[in-house]
């Protein structure tokens, strides 16, 4: 019979307690009893009272066999995955390290101090695999190159963790330096315990490389498109280093095309991240694609081919800048012929992005009278014998007389302002100059509103006699969404020293300015003729923002003012007399085609297409998004969704590849497909939509760029921090390659999926005995030192 005395000491010998028990109590009470009788000082019977108590318990425990029980790991029920790294950052060397991380690791798994692996197997059913961008079998780690473009280590756990679910998984050696590009989204609770092994020196070696790049886009005219990049630099204190941009076109090769930015940098004494920002008008609209590169000066003038930096595979990178793919129609619609429009037309002919459809409105209607007529005829007799006129003609009398600029085709505004959603919605802006309320009905008004709240188009309001207050928009669709409050009926001011300005906010914004600077600019409006006209207004709305200002008699009014109004914006330029901006001389008219251009490209940039779409480069793959809409723009379902996939760079005969994106659980009129970029470099999709009839809906294009090394050589330092986190959260440790050995010999011990139970006797030791036996000779020993023995 056993009785347990704690987790894992128990007493074999259950029934010797009592006799053990008496004869303990017996074996006291005879101590006891010697030490009163003997004539010794009192410590001494102390000592040799307890000496003898300690001699005969230890004696009496062996009758009781006590055991000594633990859980380990059954030889060989449960499995070691050996993970080794076979990315391109285990090809590094640090200052001062002898051999290459790769080199290390595999004189740890291949040479001659992989006796680990043998006294692994002996335990433990041993898998062996490679990680890079995948995880993959190897039978001996031979097949080792280091070639991988990404270290996909928590992709490779997680796969692990899946395939041998339900299964004895004891733990993961993970053979690596530590840098990951996936760690991010893995779950750790869920995985067995972790091992890293990290290989290298946190010296890290010399190197130049290319990390955040982002790309601005606005509609400043002189450079619309800045391309800024961080480059971090280790080792390079002093060296001026530079970086070139050149564009990259089908067919032809690198070495053929010429930068369109250069600059260099000076790294300063501490190594850190530094700054190269290019700006660049690119001629071409579209999806472009450039080639960021960087080096030591040193190296771009003597043309060296050999480098001391640890790699050359973070040194270059693909930008890719979407033009748009325009024109973008506009439409402009006047209450009279004026001459802002033939500065605003001008300026937008020479803009191969836009387009300008104006609606002008050259005579308001007039009354209709009733006449006294025949019998039975209801047109106006006034016109009776003038050519055969249909009864759509003599009904349009009274109507406004419209002349239509710049249309498509013939039916394009016939009817006057678009009164459907599929008329209105084809335009990606509205502007509206010296135009009453009642020009509009109160439907149009509610489609004008929908256009820009759920359609995300733009709408501008120009200053004139007939704007805002004096045009009673007062409570109507249009003034709600105007970012200045149209209720209160404010007499237009006429002061022809009326100078502009602009707030803080409006500098900052690169439409509205012209200059690259804040003092050239302040230099310019300094020179601007002033103006005359200008519509005043109660006041600005909450959430609007006052880009310029008027002063007159030492009071600032808001002279252009914008806001977000749902998907779309709205602007209000209360100037009415704009074009006197260009009045002087051609200096001063190039500046006004300016101006009126960048406020047009910022009025239709980002307002949403029939066809959207959307990429979004994830770990390993790249997401391809495509939101079809019909002509009213609502979600277009049922629709065939086709997309092409091309290289940027490839040679004009090349095919690309043909995909079809799938419609989406979560969202109507959401199409996706993923696609798995194999090589770095910048990629093209174009996307073309059919609806269930199999009629075109519309295309779109989008591109991005992969850069492969770059996660992997994001720092050279073997990242211990986040394997001793990934080591910490599985219940596993962080390792050098030299304590393999002893993980061996502890991993039996430790418990795992399948145990077994072990008993150790406790009390058949010689430890026991010779304890015993030292306290009776130690008792005899006192009692001899003092002569009583």
């Amino acid at each position: 019979m056993m009785m347990f005395l704690a987790d894992s000491i128990f007493l074999a010998g259950r029934d010797w307690l009592w006799p053990a028990t008496g004869a303990f109590a017996i074996a006291l009470g005879f101590i006891i009893w010697g030490a009163v009788r003997t004539a010794a000082p009192p410590m001494l019977k102390l000592g040799g009272a307890l000496l003898k108590l300690l001699g005969m318990t230890a004696l009496l425990i062996c009758l009781l066999e006590p055991m000594w029980s633990g859980q380990r790991a059954k030889p060989g029920a449960n499995l070691i995955a050996i993970v080794a790294d076979n990315s391109l950052s285990m090809k590094l060397r640090g200052r001062g390290d002898q051999e290459m991380r790769g080199d290390a690791l595999c004189r740890v798994v291949t040479g001659s101090d992989n006796l680990w692996r043998a006294q692994l197997a002996e335990h433990f059913e041993v898998r062996n695999y490679l990680v890079d961008s995948r995880l993959q079998t190897t039978p001996d780690f031979r097949d080792l190159t280091f070639e991988g473009t990404t270290s996909a280590i928590g992709g490779a756990l997680s796969t692990l963790v899946e395939r041998y679910y339900g299964q004895p998984l004891g733990g993961i050696v993970l053979l690596t330096d530590g840098i990951a590009s996936d760690l991010d989204g893995v779950e750790l609770q869920g995985l067995p315990p972790v091992y890293p092994v990290v290989f290298g020196g946190d010296q890290p070696p010399r190197d130049l490389a290319i990390g955040r790049v982002t790309v601005t886009q606005s509609a400043f005219e002189d450079a619309p498109v800045t391309v800024q990049a961080e480059v971090t630099a280790i080792g390079a204190a002093g060296e001026e280093v530079v970086g070139k941009l050149f564009p990259i076109e089908p067919g032809k090769p690198d070495s053929e095309q010429k930068p369109v930015g250069e600059e260099t940098v000076t790294i300063p004494a501490a190594d850190e991240k530094v700054v190269f920002r290019f700006q660049l008008r690119p001629e071409k609209s579209g999806v472009l694609f450039y080639r960021l590169r960087i080096a030591s000066k040193k190296e771009w003038d003597e043309k060296l081919e050999a480098t001391t930096e640890a790699t050359l595979s973070n040194n270059e990178t693909t930008v890719t800048v979407d033009r748009g793919a325009g024109p973008y129609r506009l439409l402009y619609v006047s209450g009279r012929p004026n001459w802002e429009y033939k500065f605003l037309h001008r300026a937008v002919q020479g803009d191969d992005q836009t387009q300008l459809a104006g609606l002008i409105r050259i005579a308001k209607r007039e009354p209709k009278f009733e006449f006294r007529g025949r019998a039975g005829e209801a047109s106006n007799p006034l016109f009776r014998g003038f050519g055969d006129q249909s009864k759509e003609a003599t009904e349009s009398y009274d109507k406004p007389v419209l002349v239509r600029l710049n249309t498509e085709d013939e039916f394009e505004l016939r009817d006057g302002f678009p009164k459907t959603a599929e008329e209105l919605f084809k335009y990606r802006a509205v502007i509206l100059d010296d135009l009453e309320a009642e020009f509009f009905t109160a439907e149009q008004m509610s489609l004008l509103q929908k256009f820009v709240s759920e359609r995300g188009g733009g709408l501008m309001m120009l200053g004139g006699a007939e704007s805002f207050t004096n045009g009673k928009f007062a409570r109507t669709a249009i003034g709600d969404m105007l970012p200045v409050y149209v209720d209160k009926e404010i007499e237009v001011l006429s002061n022809p020293a009326l100078r502009l300005n602009f707030t803080r906010e409006g500098l900052l914004e690169p439409w509205a300015r012209l200059r690259p600077n804040e003092a050239e600019e302040r230099r310019r409006l300094a020179e601007l003729p002033t103006f005359e006209i200008l519509n005043r207004v109660r006041e600005t709305k909450p959430a609007a923002m006052v880009v310029a200002t008027v002063e007159d008699a030492g009071i600032i009014y808001p002279a252009l003012v914008t806001q977000r109004y749902g998907r779309g914006r709205t602007a209000a330029l209360l100037i009415g007399d704009l074009w006197h901006a260009g009045l002087g001389n051609e200096a001063l008219q190039k500046d006004l085609g300016k101006e009126w251009r960048q406020m047009v490209r910022w009025l239709v940039a980002d307002v949403p297409t029939q066809v959207d779409l959307r990429v979004e480069p994830q770990a390993g793959s790249t997401r391809i998004q495509v939101r079809a809409r019909d002509k009213k723009f609502q979600a277009l379902d049922n629709a065939v969704v086709s997309l092409k996939i091309s290289r940027a760079g490839a040679a004009p005969d090349a095919l690309p590849l043909t995909l079809n994106a799938e419609a989406s659980t979560s969202e109507p009129g959401l199409y996706e497909a993923f696609y798995i970029p194999r090589e770095s470099g910048g990629y093209r999709v174009d996307a073309s939509v059919a609806d269930e009839s199999g009629s075109a809906t519309g295309s779109a294009a989008a591109g991005w760029s992969t850069n492969l090394p770059a996660a992997e050589f994001r720092d050279l330092k073997p990242n211990r921090p986040l394997m001793e986190h990934l080591a910490s959260k599985s219940g596993g440790r962080l390792l050098k390659p030299d304590e393999l050995a002893a993980l061996v010999r502890e991993l039996p011990s430790k418990p795992a999926a399948i145990n077994e139970t072990w008993t150790r006797p406790l009390w058949h030791t010689p430890w026991m005995f010779l304890f015993a036996l030292a306290c009776f000779v130690g008792e005899w020993g006192l009692r001899r030192s003092k002569g009583l023995a």
